[in-house]
């Protein structure tokens, strides 16, 4: 059994979930957050139901109120997370020019800035401690035009991981990108809980071997 512990946000019923129960069903006391009780609670029922711990918190991302209101509580509860995976995602169809400035800026608030925000507040604190790992879930491996905006997030979390990486690698804290490269199908090569054994495989990659970006191609 572990000691250690890990935050999920976008904890939704892909690969977010699959991700909590991947770490979970290793020990780790586990903390999901999502913008709902009806997405977070099905998580921490079937955590809880392998006699494993789980807590369920509930905020939007692009609060940052209220996203660091609810790390605040999961460190009072687990300490400093061992692993941060930020899996929220604002999936929409778009084309270029087809969103006005003000839902395409809602989109990267979701897909980048709480991110921004999570890492803001866990990242100092993993430094400080000498050790930790930052998951992020970076679909999109090409441009889409169908897909403009989260094109242009998923881009934008992969340019913010390696700044992380840069300045909190040092320090120990390992970050990571997962990159999938298509439509995740339970049941099928890019099955949720597949793409979940990736996450606490490049936590346990020992720091001379880090890897910055995982491409899952099923």
């Amino acid at each position: 059994m572990s000691n250690q512990s890990a935050i999920v946000i976008g904890a939704g019923p892909g690969i977010g979930n699959a991700v909590a129960q991947r770490f979970a069903a290793d020990g780790y006391a586990i903390t999901v957050i999502a913008r709902s009780a009806t997405t977070v609670n099905p998580v921490v029922d079937a955590i809880t139901a392998t006699g494993q711990v789980a807590l369920g918190l509930t905020a939007d991302s692009t609060d940052e109120g209220a996203l660091r209101d609810v790390l605040d509580q999961a460190v009072a509860k687990h300490g400093v997370p061992d692993v941060l995976v930020y899996n929220a995602a604002k999936i929409r169809p778009d084309a270029p020019g087809e969103l006005s400035a003000a839902e395409l800026l809602d989109t990267l608030a979701v897909n980048v800035v709480g991110l921004a925000t999570a890492a803001a507040k866990l990242a100092p604190l993993m430094a400080e401690r000498g050790s930790g790992s930052i998951l992020i879930t970076s679909g999109m491996p090409a441009v889409v035009p169908a897909y403009t905006s989260l094109s242009l997030g998923k881009a934008a979390a992969r340019t913010y991981a390696e700044l992380l990486a840069a300045e909190y690698g040092p320090a120990g804290v390992h970050v990571a990108s997962v990159v999938v490269t298509d439509t995740v199908v339970p049941g099928g090569p890019f099955d949720p809980a597949l793409i979940a054994e990736v996450y606490p495989q490049l936590h346990a990659q020992p720091r001379e071997h880090w890897t910055s970006i995982h491409r899952f191609k099923g």
